[in-house]
Order: C-alpha cells, then structure tokens, then sequence
C-alpha cells in the first residue's frame, strides 16, 4: 500500500544499521494528517485502518519497507560527539510525493538501536503531541520544516521523571540527512565516505550543484543560503529551536527535530525556554550566530573535497560562508519591512524596525499581537489603541508610530489592501506554550479534544476565526510556561 523507492538504503554499510522497529502492546490512533497522506500518494483509509495503525506504531513493517536507523555525530552545546546517530527513530524508507519531490517517512519513538546509547528509545506522548503541533504550525506559516503524518499511542508507559503515556510519530522529511551526518565521516577522516555523501545529497536536493565548476563549493553555498533564508523565517514569526546542535541542523533547509522549542510571548532577545539551554546558547537572538556556527563546522568537513590543497580549500570555505550574514539580513529585514506593510525598500527600514523590536522589549509587548495589531493600525489611526494596549508605556509606541505613518505615506497600498497584505504575514494564531502544555496534560488524561481543536486553529494561522479568539491571546501570569523539555 505504500510506493516504497528507496535511496538511503543504498549507500555504504556504515552509513546505517538495519533494524526493525520494536512492536508495542496497544497502538492507537491519536491523529493522521489525511491532506499530508493524499500528497504522499498514501490512501488514508489505510493507514487509520488496522495495517496502517500497525505500520505507524512499528507492530509491522510494510512490504518494500527497508528500515534503518541512520548514523550521524555532531556538536552538542558546542562539544563533539563522535557517534550519535537515530536512537529513538527508524527510517522505514522513501516515497516520491505527487510533486516529484522525494520524502523520507521516519517512525520517531519506534524502539531502541544500537544508537540509543543506554536509552529506551521510546517517546513520551507529550514530545510527541508538540512536535505535531508545532511542526504542522510552522507548516501552515509556510517555513521548510519537517511534517508530522501521525501520531499513535503504544499502550505503553515510558520512564521518565515519573511514568508517562507512550507515543509514535510518523514524521515526513525531504530527508534526514544532518550537519551532524558529515561530521560522522570527517571525525573518523573517511573521505570517500564524505565525498559518498556530498554527492548523494548533491543529487537529492541540489542538482544544480553537479553542473558547477565546484559542486562541492556549490554544495556549501546552497546549503548556506537554504539555513540563512530558514533561520531569518524563524526570527520573523518569534520561533525558538531550543537546541541548534549540529546533529539537528537538515541539510535540506528544513527545521527538524522540535524538542524543547517554543514561540516568543513577550518580546525579549534573550529568551531561552530549554531546560536544558542553562547558558543561553540557543536564545532567541542568537540562532542566527549558531547558525553559521554550525555551517562552519559544515564547511569543516567538506574541506578534503574543496581543493587538493588545504590552504585553498580553506579559503574557499571561508568564502563562501561568508556569504551568510548578507543573506540572512537582506532576507530577515525585507520580510520584517513586509511585516510593517512596507513593500518598497529604504535606507532606513531596518532601523526603523529595530526600534520598534526594542520598544517591545523594554515594554514586555507580544511579539505576534503588536504584529498582527499594526495592520488594524496601518488601516485606521484607531487601531493604534490596540497596539498601545500591549506596551507598558503606551507612549513608546506613540513615539515610533509617527515616524512609521510618514514611512507608510511613501507606499503604494493603503487601507484595507495594505491591512490584507500585513494579515498575510502577521500570524494571529501561533502554537502558544501554554496552549500546548495544557493540550498534553489534558492528552495524559485521555482527553484528546483540545490537541484536536487546537490542530485546527494552527492550520489557519494567519485567518480571522471569531470563535476562536481566545486562542490569540498570550498567557495569563499564571499560565506563563517558564521552560520546555526535549522529551529524553
């Protein structure tokens, strides 16, 4: 029943280990994405029957399934690991969507490899309902990411800091393949096993590389360009990653791997929500540092295939990654001036967004509802009480706000064109940590209702949903979510 074309599974022996998924006593279906399954080519009605349910959990391996768990190190909180690879995740293999676009289909909670490294390679249902929900957000954002097809209960419990319900996810990529892959082979000093993998992931997802003068030059820069345009789309709708190592950075450009991520509230730079982040190395500000961090271990081991000789290929690395702060500031500041309805380009806009930004820092304002508000505003003057209501001091927002009318009088929109073009970029309606929290503890009770609703709110993040309202608005004080958790 699924179109299995495998690719992976046909490179080199120790690039994976072949494992099967451990079954599990009682799955269920908790949710499938029918619309993410019909472009797969995939028949619903199968797979929330009991084969596909028994698919998703890992109780059954499909025909033309080739499951591997995939090998990979990394830099955790800065440090290298040799060896970290999928301990909790099995790739059952590859579909072609109707696109033409190949997809990788992973089951996440699926059991123990070789791996797990003393873990149970299990999932909670909690880290399992919020990389649903969030993934599936930044979906309907439009940001590259990684998809969820299904989540299912095992009928299990999972050891954690107290027994908790157990879960799968099936999760839909354009590939696994990480940062952290080609430092497996670097680490080791495999050069044919790095050149291996350059050249399949040149051919997966930058065939344009191959026709270069320099694919492996060509690799990196495109590599480079997909994480700046990915991270300036994080910053711009308030998302927080919460655990940027290099093992979880995708090649393909896409987000991957929601552990302990959040959105914004208020405004802050420095927020960090990871209980596992105690220094603040992945805060909010910093993921674009840690990004070109991570491209430069990137670019580490693809030295070998750059030039014969070190020195150049050296020098080629640091080229090209120079290339990634322009990119990543012409593209995050013309998708902040979208967001102040500005559609032209002028010498001042980005400090004229950078003084709104730390107007709403100093005066604790939401970061999606000032957003969202300014449209109401940039229709109608009256809208700015809206606006006002966010900050501490009202004043600071009357102050920034003349100089940004006069900016807007320059544009060619205005009224209720201009407040239609906003509203496409200001989401309303994002996956909010208190909304998510008490989605999983109402789920560990059995009551699935409000991840269901909530679902249906995220789809449309960016629409008016009238009996929805509640869901816009930032927490209460004592609904503030002070941290997250990766789920391990």
């Amino acid at each position: 029943m699924i179109p299995f074309d495998n690719t992976y599974i046909r490179l080199p022996d120790r690039f994976f280990v072949r494992i099967d998924p451990t079954p599990v006593a009682a799955p269920a279906l908790i949710a499938l994405n029918q619309d993410l399954a019909r472009r797969l080519r995939l028949d619903p009605d199968w797979l929330a029957g009991p084969e596909g349910v028994a698919m998703l959990s890992g109780n059954r391996v499909p025909d033309g399934s080739e499951p591997v768990a995939a090998a990979y190190a990394g830099h955790q909180f800065g440090q290298p690991v040799a060896q970290l690879g999928d301990g909790r995740a099995i790739l059952l293999g590859e579909v072609i969507d109707r696109d033409g676009v190949r997809r990788d289909i992973q089951l996440k909670g699926s059991g123990p490899t070789p791996f797990s490294r003393g873990g149970d390679g299990r999932a909670a249902l909690g880290p399992v309902l919020r990389e649903y929900l969030v993934s599936e957000a930044m979906a309907a954002l439009g940001i590259p990411t990684t998809r969820a097809l299904a989540a299912v209960t095992t009928g299990e419990a999972v050891l954690r800091e107290r027994p908790l319900p157990g879960a799968v996810l099936t999760r839909v990529a354009s590939s696994h393949v990480r940062v952290g892959t080609f430092q497996f082979f670097a680490f080791r000093r495999d050069v044919d096993g790095l050149r291996t993998l350059a050249d399949y992931v040149i051919a997966r997802h930058y065939p344009q590389a191959a026709q270069a003068d320099e694919p492996y030059r060509a690799l990196l820069a495109a590599v480079v360009a997909r994480q700046a345009d990915l991270v300036a789309q994080w910053l711009l709708v308030g998302f927080i990653h919460g655990v940027m190592n290099t093992d979880n950075m995708s090649v393909a450009g896409e987000t991957i791997d929601y552990g302990p991520c959040a959105f914004l509230d208020a405004y802050d730079p420095a927020t960090v929500l990871s209980a596992i982040d105690r220094l603040g190395r992945y805060a909010y500000g910093n993921q674009p540092r840690i990004a070109h961090w991570n491209l430069t271990r990137l670019a580490e081991t693809l030295v070998p295939l750059l030039a014969e000789e070190t020195e150049a290929a050296v020098a080629t690395a640091q080229e090209v990654l120079a290339g990634f702060a322009p990119r990543f500031e012409e593209a995050y500041h013309a998708g902040l001036r979208r967001k102040l309805g500005l559609l032209t380009a002028r010498d001042d806009d980005a400090a004229l967004g950078q003084d709104l930004l730390k107007r709403m820092g100093d005066n604790q304002a939401d970061f999606t509802l000032t957003f969202r508000r300014l449209a109401d505003a940039a229709r109608d003057p009256a809208g700015d009480a809206g606006v006002r209501d966010l900050f501490v001091d009202p004043t600071a927002y009357d102050d920034w706000a003349g100089r940004w009318r006069r900016r807007l009088a320059e544009e060619p929109l205005a009224g209720e064109e201009r407040r239609a073009a906003m509203n496409r970029v200001n989401p309303k309606y994002i996956p909010r940590n208190h909304r998510i929290e008490a989605v999983i503890e109402a789920a560990e009770r059995g009551d699935f209702a409000p991840f269901a609703e909530l679902r249906t709110v995220l789809a449309a993040p960016c629409e008016e949903q009238p009996d929805r309202e509640a869901y816009a608005l930032p927490p209460a004080e004592h609904e503030r979510v002070l941290q997250t958790f990766c789920g391990t």
